[in-house]
C-alpha cells in the first residue's frame, strides 16, 4: 500500500493504494475524462493563505454560520468545531465552539468528525446536523445538535442520534452530510472498507453502505427518527432500503450543490487506477465494484447491472490519487470562474476547473498545480466565495486555510 512520499494518507485513500503510477509523474497534463468532453475557457487559480495565525489541526471543513457572514466554522478530524472571523482573513482570533473528542472515534485516518451541515431553518431553529465516527461498536453516526446562543456554542448535550450505520472496517466512511434545495438531508455514506468492496456493497440496494442517502428530517416515521421522502427512488421496492438515492459510489469525499442549477455534483474516490467526478442523480448507479470510473473493475457476473452511470470527469494515478471534490463557483469576485467546477487531488495537490455545457461537461483543465499542500476539503462563503483546508508538516501538524482567487 505505501507509496506515498509524505507521512499520510488521504482520509478516503487509505487500504487502496496499490495502484500504478508515480507522484512524481507530469501534473501538467488535464485529467482524462469520460467520452464527449468540450473544450472552453477556463481561468487558472490561486490560494491566498487567510486566518495564518490561527492555528488548527488537520481541519476538514469549512463552514458559513448562514444568519452571519462574519462567522465561519472550521471542522477538526478529532471532534472539534472552530470559529473564525469570516469579516476579517488577518484575524487571529478563533474560539473552540465544540469538542465532542470524547464521542468522535479519530483513531485511524479515514475516521473521525467528518462532516457538518446548518438545517436551513437554522436562523429560527437553532439546529446544526454532524456526521462523525464512533467505536465500540464501530458506526458512523449521524447527529442534530442545538447552539446555545448564549455562549455562541454548540451544546454536546443537546445531540440527539437520527441514523447509525454500522462500518465493517475503518476505512471509507464517506463524510459529506448536507441539504439539497428541497429541504432534505443529503449523506454520503463510503463503501465500508477494505478494498476490492468484499462484500458486494456497492450493487447492494439492501445496505445503506456505498450510497448517497436523502432523508427528511422534519419528523419522525415509525422505529425512524426521520421520515423518508416518499418521492425517494425505492421506495416500495421489497429488496432495497428507502433512504437510497443513488448507489454504486465507492468512496464519495466531498459533495456539493451548484445553488444554480440544483445539480448534485461528487467526487467519488477510486482504488487501483481511476479517479471520478460524478454528477449524482436519483436512483443512478454509478458502477462500484463493477467498475472504477468508466472502466471495468472486476470480470462480469451474471445478473450485473449494465445501467450504469459514466463519470463526468476521470483521472488516471499517475495524476493523482485521491480526488476532492469540490465546488461550482458562483460568487461575484471573479466573473471569470462563474459557473467553473473546481475539484482537486488530495495527495498531489493539483487542482482542475471544468463547466457545464450545453450539451454535457466541458474538459477539465489543470488550473493550479501542485500547492506543496494536501488538500483535505474545499468550501463557501455566505457570498459563494470558494475557500479551502489543507494538511501540512506531516499526519498531527498544523493545517492551514485558504481563499481561491482567480489569476
Amino acid at each position: 500500500m505505501q507509496r506515498i512520499h509524505r507521512p499520510i494518507v488521504h482520509l478516503a485513500l487509505a487500504l487502496s493504494l496499490a495502484a500504478t503510477g508515480s507522484l512524481f509523474a507530469r501534473q501538467d497534463a488535464p485529467a482524462e475524462q469520460a467520452p464527449e468532453a468540450k473544450a472552453v475557457e477556463i481561468p487558472e487559480i490561486t490560494f491566498e493563505r487567510v486566518w495564518p495565525g490561527v492555528s488548527v489541526r488537520r481541519p476538514v471543513q469549512i463552514i458559513a454560520r448562514p444568519d452571519r457572514d462574519d462567522v465561519m466554522y472550521v471542522v477538526e478530524q478529532f471532534g472539534r468545531i472552530r470559529s473564525v472571523d469570516g469579516s476579517d482573513h488577518a484575524s487571529a482570533e478563533s474560539d473552540l465552539v465544540l469538542d465532542i473528542t470524547d464521542r468522535v472515534n479519530a483513531r485511524s485516518n479515514e475516521e473521525g468528525l467528518l462532516s457538518v451541515a446548518f438545517h436551513p431553518d437554522f436562523e429560527t431553529n437553532n439546529q446544526v446536523y454532524l456526521y462523525y465516527s464512533a467505536a465500540k461498536p464501530r458506526r458512523s453516526v449521524l447527529s442534530r445538535m442545538s447552539m446555545d446562543e448564549d455562549r455562541k456554542v454548540f451544546d454536546p448535550d443537546s445531540e440527539e442520534v437520527i441514523l447509525e450505520i454500522p462500518q465493517p472496517y475503518w476505512n471509507h466512511n464517506g463524510g459529506t452530510v448536507l441539504f439539497g434545495p428541497d429541504g432534505m438531508l443529503y449523506l454520503a455514506v463510503g463503501d465500508g472498507g477494505a478494498a476490492n468492496d468484499p462484500h458486494n456493497y456497492g450493487q447492494d440496494l439492501g445496505s445503506l453502505l456505498a450510497t448517497v442517502l436523502r432523508i427528511d428530517v422534519s419528523g419522525a416515521e415509525g422505529d425512524l427518527a426521520y421520515r423518508i421522502p416518499a418521492d425517494n427512488p425505492f421506495v416500495g421496492d421489497p429488496e432495497a432500503r428507502d433512504e437510497i438515492w443513488a448507489y454504486g459510489l465507492r468512496n464519495i469525499w466531498r459533495m456539493s450543490f451548484d445553488p444554480e442549477t440544483g445539480k448534485l455534483w461528487a467526487g467519488d474516490v477510486g482504488q487501483n487506477r481511476w479517479e471520478e467526478i460524478d454528477v449524482v442523480e436519483r436512483g443512478g448507479n454509478y458502477g462500484w465494484n463493477i467498475r472504477e470510473g468508466a472502466h471495468a473493475f472486476r470480470r462480469a457476473r451474471e445478473g450485473d447491472a449494465t445501467d450504469l452511470i459514466d463519470p463526468v470527469a476521470e483521472y488516471r494515478h499517475r495524476q493523482g490519487l485521491s480526488v476532492t471534490g469540490g465546488h461550482v463557483y458562483r460568487g461575484s469576485e471573479f466573473p471569470s470562474l462563474v459557473g467553473v467546477y473546481i475539484y482537486a487531488d488530495y495527495s498531489f495537490g493539483t487542482v482542475w476547473g471544468m463547466r457545464e455545457v450545453e450539451d454535457g461537461y466541458s474538459d477539465s483543465k489543470v488550473i493550479l498545480k501542485k500547492n506543496g499542500s494536501l488538500i483535505s476539503s474545499f468550501g463557501e462563503n455566505n457570498d459563494r466565495e470558494i475557500y479551502v483546508t489543507t494538511f501540512q508538516n506531516g499526519e498531527q501538524g498544523p493545517g492551514a486555510l485558504w481563499k481561491v482567487k482567480a489569476r
